[in-house]
């Protein structure tokens, strides 16, 4: 099996925290090709944040279209998703989409601990998206500047334990989430400092994307993540025009998708 990681930003030291923690969790015979934005910013936290670097994962999945089994958007928010799920005939999951249900499965409530206040409101909204806005007890965050994105584990691994302690004692929550893959890694080393279980988005990505390889359940072919319809199109890169020339022929037939270029 082989698994496309994306880091969505453009920070190569949290590619390198994702690279980690994805090959710690990874069963053995899994490989991985883990890729780092071409474009964006040093870490997304705001909605306009990720709808720019989703543009930038949407040209990596199209880059490697064919060459994997699945794909991990490795940033919490999950940029560009669903819709990265019409683009290619393979899973496309995102980091918060599989915390969040590796969370459902382990208890009730959840609260998440994100590393920026700014995000919250956003991070609040993906919940929701998903239908499980009544099982967050929580979302609790740093409220101090940070150094650096690479460092957030270095300098803020007190408070992160604190804040997730707080969501336990005062919110209520049954699991807690560390989000965001600047915090990948972090879960294993303060477990044994946390009264519930704590998961990491990073390796619940990797987990569950092999899962659904493995379920080996089929493409989407019809209904709303089947490849988008034929029509006319310009200005993209060849390796997009290629990956949704394959998706529509897949879905719509062959003599109609390579038409749709200008």
């Amino acid at each position: 099996m082989r698994l496309l990681v994306i880091n969505p930003n453009i920070s190569e030291d949290v590619t390198a925290l994702i690279r980690s923690e994805a090959e710690r969790s990874a069963a053995p015979g899994t490989e991985l090709l883990v890729r780092t934005a071409g474009h964006g910013v040093e870490y997304i936290e705001t909605r306009f944040e990720s709808l720019i670097a989703a543009g930038a994962v949407a040209e990596l999945i199209a880059e490697h279209a064919g060459e994997v089994d699945g794909v991990v958007v490795a940033a919490f928010g999950d940029p560009g998703m669903p819709a990265l799920k019409e683009l290619v005939d393979v899973p496309v999951v995102g980091i918060t989409e599989a915390a969040l249900c590796a969370a459902a499965l382990t208890g009730r409530r959840f609260s998440i601990i994100a590393i920026s206040d700014r995000i919250t409101a956003w991070y609040r909204e993906c919940v929701e998206g998903f239908g499980l806005g009544a099982r967050l007890a929580s979302i609790r965050s740093i409220r101090d500047a940070l150094r650096g994105i690479g460092s957030v584990q270095e300098d803020f691994r007190p408070t992160l334990v604190e804040l997730a302690r707080l969501a336990v004692a005062e919110d209520g929550a049954d699991v807690v989430i560390l989000a965001g893959a600047p915090l990948a890694g972090l879960a294993r080393d303060v477990a044994e400092e946390i009264p519930v279980p704590v998961i990491d988005g990073i390796a619940a990505g990797i987990r569950l994307t092999a899962a659904l390889v493995g379920l080996s359940a089929g493409v989407h072919r019809a209904g709303s993540f089947a490849a988008p319809p034929p029509k006319r199109r310009a200005g993209l890169s060849p390796a997009l025009d290629a990956a949704l020339d394959a998706g529509q022929l897949a879905s719509h037939g062959a003599g109609t998708a390579a038409g749709g270029r200008a």
